[in-house]
């Protein structure tokens, strides 16, 4: 039922109007706020398939699925039976339990590779605990990030690039120490030189390189594969930790001399493009990946991936400590494997891409200059510019401006959007056709 301005929402605003006094900015994340794109935040109520209701009683078809982690779209049958089934048996345990090797079993058969899994309870902790393990079993103080990049808002990860081609990090948030942010390097994407630039000036001191292969946290930052091979080759030829079988358990004394990780953040892309590694992750053939959204099937989870040689760094067996009360929930565990289970069926990657690809093919026929949809399979960014951003420097303001102001029009076409220009949206195979044609016509009017 499209909804015709926000005087037609007004539980949402007396709702957010009480959350103002209860919470800071009366959101819980950021970017619900609305601040981008104005207006008052719409207050859910209920969701199903591709269709969100608000607290108003107004319908939606939702793109923005979770953030990702509703590939199957809301309240999938499947997965809440498995949830429903998994709560008889208790919420929470705080103990091992069989369903905990049954997720990793799957994600395991996804990535070459990789023998390990922790799970953990969120994408952010995920890297954080990536980041531990390499600063352990290398001895090296630096991690590697690239500008624009988003990994979490873990202390270390929260930084900005200074001045040059290889810089250590400024702190982007408050509270954030200098010299915290001083343990990250930031290089930028799509620049082979700037790569080359952190290994020649910090390359004995690098821990680990943290990519998204297929960058979708800032816009869709679709890479070259030759840039891929590059950042690939050059954490090879800063050491030869892939190579080994072995890590040094315990912690060596002094820094090491050789050894760089590459850790795939695949939070948002991990079974996302097809099951298992996205295509661009395979090509890196990482270290370690992280991995959230998902693999919980719209549960809380996060969770690391790799060699066992590495993996079992962490404690118990080794001395890179990690722990989580909630880390392997039985809820978040069920909600997974019932996802996965279903995405073990190729036709629903297939039906991802038909949709998805029809939404990109009715764009470009008709849009007005200045319109693209960038599409990696099910993930899809309206950008309204003629150019087409690799690196976060290379979005322009006025496509973000573009889109911003577009979108309570696509509110008012019934349609709810990530409420940033700089977010990517999400299909699940609960959409339907004339749902994505939708889509296109109110993208193309605004353009």
């Amino acid at each position: 039922m499209p909804v015709s301005g926000a005087a037609q929402r007004p539980r949402s605003e007396r709702l957010y109007e009480r959350a103002q006094g209860l919470l800071p900015g009366g959101v819980n994340s950021p970017v619900r706020a609305f601040g981008a794109v104005g207006g008052t935040p719409v207050f859910f109520d209920t969701a199903h398939g591709s269709r969100v209701r608000d607290a108003d009683g107004r319908e939606y078809v939702d793109f923005c699925q979770s953030w990702g982690p509703l590939i199957l779209g809301h309240a999938d049958p499947a997965v809440v039976s498995a949830v429903q089934r998994a709560a008889e048996r208790g919420l929470s345990f705080g103990a091992c339990h069989a369903a905990e090797a049954d997720l990793a079993a799957l994600i395991v058969a996804g990535y070459d590779g990789a023998e390990r899994v922790r799970l953990v309870s969120s994408g952010t902790e995920a890297v954080m605990t990536a980041m531990r393990m390499a600063r352990g079993a290398t001895g090296r103080p630096l991690i590697v990030k690239f500008e624009g990049g988003y990994h979490g808002h873990h202390d270390s990860l929260l930084v900005k690039a200074g001045s040059g081609l290889a810089t250590t990090g400024l702190a982007s948030s408050a509270g954030v120490p200098d010299r915290i942010a001083g343990a990250t390097v930031v290089a930028r994407l799509d620049d082979e030189e700037s790569v080359s630039a952190v290994f020649a000036e910090h390359g004995d001191a690098v821990a680990a390189v943290i990519v998204e292969p297929v960058p979708a946290n800032n816009g869709l930052l679709q890479q070259r594969d030759e840039f891929l091979d590059h950042l690939a080759a050059e954490t090879r030829r800063a050491g030869a930790l892939r190579q080994r079988d072995e890590f040094l358990n315990p912690l060596p004394a002094e820094p090491r001399r050789a050894g760089a990780l590459l850790i795939a953040d695949e939070v948002i892309s991990g079974f996302r493009l097809r099951y298992g590694a996205s295509p661009a992750a395979a090509r890196l053939q990482p270290d370690l990946v992280t991995l959230g959204k998902i693999i919980g099937g719209g549960m809380p989870i996060g969770a690391v991936a790799g060699r066992a040689a590495l993996l079992e760094q962490l404690a118990p067996v080794g001395p890179v400590y990690q722990a989580g009360t909630l880390s392997g929930n039985p809820l978040s565990v069920a909600a997974g494997i019932a996802t996965l289970d279903a995405l073990t069926d190729p036709a629903r990657y297939a039906e991802l891409e038909r949709l998805g690809a029809a939404v990109e093919q009715a764009v470009r026929t008709a849009s007005p200059a200045g319109l693209q949809l960038i599409r990696s399979g099910s993930m899809l960014w309206p950008y309204y510019g003629t150019d087409r951003p690799r690196a976060a420097h290379q979005i322009a303001d006025a496509a973000i401006a573009r889109f911003n102001g577009a979108y309570a029009g696509f509110l008012e076409r019934g349609l709810y959007l990530p409420p940033s220009g700089f977010e990517v949206g999400f299909l699940s195979t609960a959409h339907t056709a004339e749902e994505c044609r939708t889509l296109a016509e109110a993208l193309l009017a605004a353009g």
